[in-house]
């Protein structure tokens, strides 16, 4: 059974995921690739819902830099690869396409990588938000960039107001 629910955060509601294995997912209100509802989903409360809205809490209050949380993402054995890669990024750093997709042994699997990086289930806590063009630009966040944004400038890695999109 994956128990979910909607909680409210600065970059509006987020919906979270989760089972006994741990978090599932944790969607923006508007996702690029949303994750099919199946029949053993239900509404309600869950322990590590309860973590899971209490580590982002702290973090959107500048209390958390890192998350410690069971996870459970579902994917691919190269998109779970990308997405342990992620959670390598520190706090407050950003890399880019080129450098996530040569941290995971794929140099030349930009785009792959970059597709893998979009499919993250877990935003936030698997921070896809601090990979960026080459050039430092804001590409591609399934959020949108404004959220992308935020995130960044919350974690000190963007100048408030320095806008890159």
């Amino acid at each position: 059974m994956i128990f979910y629910q909607y909680i409210d955060s600065p970059v509006d509601p987020l919906l979270l995921a989760a089972s006994d294995e741990g978090l599932h997912l944790i969607e923006f209100h508007s996702p690029r690739h949303p994750m099919a509802r199946l029949p053993d989903w239900q509404e309600g409360d869950h322990a590590a819902l309860r973590t899971a809205r209490s580590q982002l809490e702290e973090y959107f209050a500048g209390k958390r830099r890192d998350f410690d949380l069971p996870l459970a993402p579902q994917g691919t054995t190269f998109q779970k690869e990308v997405w342990r890669t992620l959670a390598t990024i520190p706090y407050g750093e950003t890399i880019s396409y080129a450098q996530l997709a040569r941290r995971v042994g794929k140099p030349t699997a930009m785009r792959a990588v970059g597709a893998a990086n979009g499919r993250n289930p877990l935003p936030i806590v698997l921070p896809c938000h601090r990979v960026i063009g080459a050039d430092g630009s804001l590409t591609g966040f399934g959020g949108g960039l404004p959220t992308k944004q935020f995130l960044l400038e919350l974690e000190g890695a963007l100048p408030q107001g320095d806008l890159l999109i």
